[in-house]
């Protein structure tokens, strides 16, 4: 499956879960118990987590700066 792809379809994944996820694929690589192949997948499905989580929280983190604009607008306009 393409980057591409896998991101799109993580776009719709809540953040919490993606993150959750994350963390179990991480505590499997680290056991050190997984065949090379599923440790290349599931690293593979890591990097697509790590993406869609940082891009939903980048655009968190916008809204929330616009809303800041916005609430010093309507301050200065008092």
């Amino acid at each position: 499956m393409s980057e591409a792809n896998q991101d799109s379809m993580l776009a719709d994944v809540p953040f919490g879960e993606a993150l959750a996820e994350l963390e179990r694929i991480v505590s499997e690589l680290e056991s050190g118990t997984l065949e090379l192949e599923e440790s290349l997948s599931r690293y593979e499905r890591g990097v697509a987590l790590l993406r869609a989580c940082r891009a939903k929280l980048e655009a968190a983190e916008q809204k929330v700066t616009m809303l800041i604009g916005e609430l010093g607008e309507n301050q200065d306009s008092e």
